[in-house]
Order: structure tokens, then sequence, then C-alpha cells
């Protein structure tokens, strides 16, 4: 667990971070999302002391991160920046083992968890250990650079911006891959973002902050479905929101007695997902399954859109 306790980092000219409390839960995923200048990437860099706070305390696990010894705790944390940092004279199984090398481990020991990582990451050992950064596409660097951060088996991630710089395709499958290894290990998550998207489909909460301040920290449905300032608003946008709630619940809750014709649905689809099924297909219902494939009921076009309009539990 992660608690940020009235957190604040001062310059001369003002504040940058204002008060700032939150709570990050184990092995969950939480976006800091806010527009250039907002405070999110000094809010996630006090957290491992690369940035002193001026006022507040940060709690790991119950622990203050100011009685461990900077360069300790950063070997505890892993870290991940948009350009991936790799060290371009160094080889894919050179770079991942730069911390547990640090650490002391053996070689066998490090070579092990190289090829654990790179396995995880859908890399073959044997055609991408050897290789150099310049060799590897946008996409394998930012696995290679997560592998890194994770190789000495840091109950906390920080990424900054991870996703910035990779085009729309490698970037959607960059995100699903972070959500599978994130499933896999149980790291806890931070994630610095200014695409509210990213933090929609990513975060397990979101804070948002406004000028150093935290104006918003919730589940991304809530903040969906109740934004808690204009300027919140304005980071979601207007335009398809309601769809966005839809797209973050399943249609466990909404199957309810009956028959329909026609193809069944998943009970594990989103409520997104299965209305425009129904929309598509000109169905008022659909008949909804479980996993082996029972019939659980039906869902209707009605109660998917009336889910949409009224705000969440």
């Amino acid at each position: 667990m992660i608690e940020i306790r009235n957190v604040s980092k001062r310059y001369g000219d003002g504040s940058v971070v204002d008060d700032v409390t939150l709570t990050v839960e184990p092995r969950t995923i939480a976006a800091i999302v806010g527009t250039s200048g907002s405070g999110k990437t000094t809010l996630m860099r006090m957290i491992n002391r690369m940035t002193e706070p001026s006022a507040g305390a940060i709690l790991i696990d119950g622990v203050d991160n100011r009685t461990i010894k900077g360069p300790e705790l950063r070997r505890r944390i892993g870290y991940v920046i948009q350009d991936h940092g790799l060290f371009p004279h160094r080889t894919v199984a050179e770079n991942i083992a730069t911390v547990p090398r640090l650490l002391g481990w053996d070689r066998r020991r490090r070579e092990a968890r190289t090829h654990e990582l790179l396995e995880l990451f859908g890399l073959d050992p044997a055609l991408f250990a050897g290789r150099f950064p310049h060799e590897l596409s946008g996409g394998q660097q930012q696995r290679v650079g997560v592998a890194r951060a994770l190789a000495a088996k840091p109950n906390i991630l920080l990424m900054d911006e991870p996703f910035g710089a990779l085009d729309p395709i490698i970037r959607a499958k960059a995100q699903a891959d972070l959500l599978a290894v994130q499933k896999a290990t149980g790291t806890t998550i931070i994630l610095v973002t200014h695409d509210m998207e990213e933090a929609v489909h990513l975060g397990a909460r979101i804070a948002v902050l406004d000028a150093g301040r935290l104006v918003q920290y919730a589940r991304p449905v809530d903040i969906l479905s109740r934004p808690a300032s204009p300027f919140v608003e304005e980071m979601i946008g207007s335009g398809d929101r309601a769809f966005k709630v839809l797209s973050l619940e399943t249609l466990e809750a909404l199957a309810e007695p009956g028959t329909a014709a026609g193809p069944p649905i998943p009970v594990g689809a989103t409520r997104r997902d299965a209305l425009a099924d129904l929309l598509w297909t000109g169905r008022a219902s659909a008949p909804v399954t479980d996993a082996a494939g029972r019939p659980l009921g039906i869902v209707t076009a009605a109660s998917l859109i009336a889910a949409a309009a009224r705000p969440a539990a």
C-alpha cells in the first residue's frame, strides 16, 4: 500500500504539488492524469524520492520512505519513462539485468530472470537476448524497458507517460500487455498520463490533478459519471461519456430472466459491446451465457441504455 499524506512540493515561485492526499491499494493500477504542469510527474517522483517533498509524508507498506536511503529505495521500485531509457551499448539481456547486477545477483539467477521476463513479454530469448536497442522496434523497446523495471521483482512500478511515443496500434497492444503483466505479477503500478482515455482503460482508480491540487480520486466509472469539477468534465470530454461508462462494466448485473432469439452474448462482454451488438443486429434483447455457454437469462437494449444514463453505484 502507498499512502500519500498531505504532500506538497514548493519551489521559489509557488507550489507544483499542493497538499495531496491519496492511497493506492496493493496490486492495483492507479493513474495520475492532468495537463502539462499539473504536478503529476512530480507527485510520482516523490514516491521513489527522485524529488523530495517540501511537506507531508509518503508511506510504503506503513514505512515512511524518508527512512530508506534514496538509492536503496529506488532499487526496490521499478521506473519506466517514455523513451524507455535503454542503454544503447548494452544488449537486451544486459539492460534487463541492470538492477539485479547492482543487487549482487549471481549470473545464473540473472540469466534465469531475464529469460523469464522475455518470455512473459512475448520476446523469444534466443532471438532477442543478444540484440541491441537499435535493433528493436519501438514496441519491443517499450517491452524491454518494462521488463528491466520488473527484473528485481519490485512491489511497485512507476510509469511516466510510457506509451506516449508509440503509434496508436502499438500503444493499444502495449496497454493490453501491461494489464496482462500486472495481473500475472500482482505489481502495484502508478501510471502518469495526460490521456484520460488511457487512464480510464488502465486505472483501477484515477487521480486528477489541476495546478498541483487533487480535484478527484475515484474509480473510472465514478470519474465518468460524476466528475467533481468543470476541469474534470473537460478532461473527460462530453461526446460519448455514456458509452465510456458502458465500456467499464460487464453484463453480470444486468442479466434478467427470460428468453430471446439470436446469438448469445457472453456475460463477460462489456455493456458497450453488448449494446453495439443489439443495435447492429436490430434486436431489442439477446440471450446471455456464462463462460461455459450455459444460459443466464437475457439482456435488453433498454436496460443497457438506462445503465449508461444513471450514476454509478
